[in-house]
């Protein structure tokens, strides 16, 4: 397979240069999987269809292009408009591109041949997308598997690919979405190293934010200072979702930064950040939570939400293993925060009957994290046959697996001051036996609290890839050196 080991996605010499070699296991990995399925058929070809260049409603705008999430991940090619093909038994890799007509050159720039896409990418031949049929029938392809199933993140059917010609075909459209998803659930040495550098430079991008914010400023501009520093020092084009840069109140809406909220706020002194955002490199996600006073300085409140969060996320860190179920720390996620929210005098009663009625979903009505890859929420939470648990709180995890080595989760406890859940709570006489109104009413406008770092499963723990401050001293420290840096810049 020429060009394999020296082809290689980058941005330059500051950038991380990821090889096609990445994409080539993924190839083999799958190709594995699928030969291995009870009842697969000879003649196995796997055609898949990547993203598709796009136009803002009717006008001829184009939308920024980022690569199908399955495309990316078994082909590594980042233009739009194209097929790949994977030939289950022998491995071997085509790419389709479209035939650009002479006015491309023009407007869009050159028009490269084939053998230019088989050396970038490192793939075994190259044929233009109008040749798909007669490519497959030459390489007596006998049955298609394309790609047909349900995201249970978002509950859309991914795409199927569709291509002039198609009907020649014998077409098994449910056999490789549970094997390629199982493939991507656990990922390569090759892949953690794509994440570990999304992680390293949305970190650095999220320290900048904690020492340029000062009361005063607009939520969104700290959102342009993240996006700034991922892409200037990173090469991110794209962020891995829409940035939360949420201050005061906002701060307990759980996905603000929406066209609703648009990170519109000023801040005030004494409020609390929760800026919620990571930078994607080579379309892997990174996904990285940090909460902070916009002063500088804890309140007594705000430190005492603040460490209660910590705790939890540091006894879930601990405590993650393979073997472990996810839901498990959840639980342990709620019993700890539980416990630092009955020490502070918010609730009150046996732990046991606190748990039993859910009330920490009062507190944290999301789920404790989830899985992390090419989409920031990423394929194979819940396996076919897998049920959701009905019950507040563990109704919205995102997976519920048993850990493996090889996975990377999020871990993103928080705890928030909703006045419609409050309310609910409140009214509910099941519930409000546990909570002390009273003292519940000052953090009324409070916000809320998330923190969130990105971890991989390893033989016998979690290595954290979040590189940020963590503990109340190390927020305050930094923030610190960026307000005496700002002072000297102005005195300069």
């Amino acid at each position: 397979m020429a060009g394999q080991v020296q082809a290689a996605f980058s941005l330059g010499e500051e950038t991380l240069s990821v090889p096609m070699a990445l994409f080539a296991e993924n190839r083999r990995r799958l190709c594995e999987r699928l030969r291995a399925r009870e009842g697969m058929e000879t003649g196995a070809v796997v055609v898949l269809q990547g993203g598709e260049q796009t136009q803002r409603y009717c006008t001829d705008t184009d939308v920024l292009f980022r690569q199908e999430s399955y495309f990316h991940w078994l082909f590594g090619i980042t233009e739009a408009n194209c097929f790949g093909a994977l030939a289950v038994e022998s491995g071997k890799s085509i790419m389709f591109i479209p035939k650009l007509p002479d006015s491309y050159a023009t407007w869009m720039g050159s028009i490269h041949q084939p053998e230019y896409f088989k050396e970038k990418y490192g793939v075994d031949e190259v044929h233009f997308t109008c040749d798909i049929a007669q490519v497959l029938v030459n390489m007596k392809a006998l049955v298609l598997l394309t790609l047909r199933g349900v995201n249970t993140d978002s509950g859309h059917t991914c795409k199927e690919a569709v291509f002039e010609g198609i009907s020649r075909f014998k077409v098994d459209n449910t056999s490789l979405h549970p094997e390629i998803v199982e493939c991507r659930l656990i990922k390569t040495d090759m892949e953690l190293e794509v994440i570990r550098y999304t992680n390293r430079i949305s970190s650095e991008a999220h320290k900048e934010v904690m020492k340029a914010v000062h009361p005063g400023m607009y939520e969104y501009e700290l959102e342009s200072l993240f996006q700034h520093f991922c892409y200037s020092r990173g090469g991110m084009r794209h962020v891995s979702y829409t940035c939360i840069c949420a201050s005061g109140h906002n701060s307990s809406t759980l996905h603000y930064g929406h066209a609703g909220a648009p990170n519109d706020r000023r801040l005030l002194d004494g409020d609390m950040c929760l800026f919620d955002m990571g930078g994607e490199y080579c379309c892997y996600a990174s996904d990285i939570t940090c909460s902070f006073p916009v002063n500088g300085t804890f309140t007594s409140d705000q430190r005492a939400i603040y460490e209660a969060v910590l705790k939890a996320s540091r006894a879930v860190l601990a405590a993650i293993k393979p073997g472990v179920i996810w839901t498990d720390m959840h639980r342990l996620a709620n019993r700890v925060q539980l416990a630092q929210l009955t020490e502070l005098g918010l609730v009150h009663g046996d732990p046991a009957a606190m748990e039993a009625v859910h009330l920490g979903a009062v507190f944290m009505p999301h789920g404790l994290g989830h899985l992390l890859g090419c989409d920031v929420h990423d394929v194979g939470g819940y396996p076919q046959g897998t049920e959701r648990i009905e019950a507040p709180g563990l109704r919205s995890l995102r997976t519920t697996r048993v850990l493996q080595r090889g996975m990377v989760l999020t871990v993103e406890p928080g705890i928030y001051f909703i006045n419609h859940l409050l309310d609910q709570a409140l009214s509910d006489p099941v519930l409000t036996p546990f909570i002390n109104r009273s003292a519940l009413q000052r953090f009324r406008g409070f916000g809320g609290v998330r923190i969130e770092d990105d971890i991989v499963v390893t033989e016998s723990g979690a290595e954290l890839l979040t590189t940020v401050p963590r503990t109340v001293d190390e927020v305050e420290r930094l923030m610190a050196e960026g307000k005496k840096g700002a002072a000297k810049s102005f005195k300069a």
